[in-house]
């Protein structure tokens, strides 16, 4: 029989991940059927426990849902609990301790920064931009590549606050200063800047001024595609090195297969079709362009 999966989100016709799924299962020799699913506002819950009911296996998580998805877990890996956010549900049976909870985000960002875009974290400063579900997924893995500091910032700053305060103890073991700060104070001339908000999606612009940035900063988006095009131009006009979201969602995927399938697969080639068929031109100015 083939393992059914599916991204479940609200809005999820966009999204690209059926189509990374299908070419990871290939390329592994796995059987899956993997689609997109639509999940009404207020029944988020009961459309997902009716898929897993359905005799689905699993299913990645988009906006705005990682949190409640976070919640219906009985089991939950390190990470996802650090975020207390899940972008992945494996349904393992009741018998072998239900579903497990685990959020792959960060470690998809961090592996394109380092690896695809060929930026070190390490060392350097970093605006992460967002205190929701995206931000809360990414910060652990970026506090665990040992950059200096990273600045949180948010339009609520109680919001990020309370995710610094979450984070504290795992930066003090990294050696990383870790602040929380309002949009209209976030600081200047960033090594790293990445955009963890849904401004993009909805289209009202990057949230913060030009100032963050300085000549030669990474500018990192994590939406992709045509909503990403605004963050890009103005990364660009600004001589920052402009990067969408793409990467991260094929490595966060490869993170994802490998805990359902066991097996990890290439994600090189993958993103190279990827980036091939979407109308939108490659990062710009990237180190190593992919």
């Amino acid at each position: 029989m083939t393992d059914r999966y599916a991204v479940a989100g609200n809005p999820v016709a966009h999204s690209r991940s059926p189509a990374i799924h299908q070419q990871f299962a290939q390329q592994t020799g796995q059987a899956l059927d993997y689609g997109r699913l639509l999940c009404p506002l207020d029944a988020f819950k009961a459309t997902l426990q009716a898929f897993a009911d359905g005799g689905a296996r699993g299913c990645n998580i988009t906006v705005p849902f990682k949190f409640e998805a976070f919640e219906m877990a009985t089991r939950r890996t390190p990470r996802a609990a650090l975020a207390q956010a899940a972008n992945t549900l494996r349904f393992d049976a009741q018998a072998d301790g239900g579903w497990l909870a685990d959020n792959t985000d960060g470690v998809g960002l961090v592996r394109d920064i380092t690896v695809n875009a060929g930026v070190a974290l390490s060392g350097q400063r970093v605006l992460l931009l967002g205190a929701g579900g995206a931000s809360a997924g990414v910060l652990g893995p970026l506090i665990e590549a040992r950059p200096a500091e990273i600045v949180l910032a948010n339009r609520s700053l109680d919001k990020a606050q309370a995710l610094v305060d979450r984070h504290a103890d795992w930066a003090a073991e990294h050696g990383v200063r870790l602040t929380a700060r309002a949009l209209d104070n976030a600081g200047q001339a960033y090594d790293v800047f990445i955009n963890g908000t849904a401004a993009s999606l909805s289209g009202s612009g990057v949230p913060v001024g030009p100032g963050v940035l300085r000549p030669g900063t990474l500018a990192l988006d994590m939406m992709y595609g045509p909503a990403a095009q605004p963050f890009l131009h103005w990364a660009h006009e600004h001589h920052a090195v402009a990067r969408d979201g793409l990467g991260m969602l094929v490595e966060q995927a490869a993170e994802s297969f490998a805990l359902w399938r066991g097996i990890r697969p290439d994600t090189a080639p993958v993103l190279a079709a990827l980036r091939a068929q979407i109308d939108t031109p490659s990062p710009l100015q990237n180190k190593n362009p992919v």
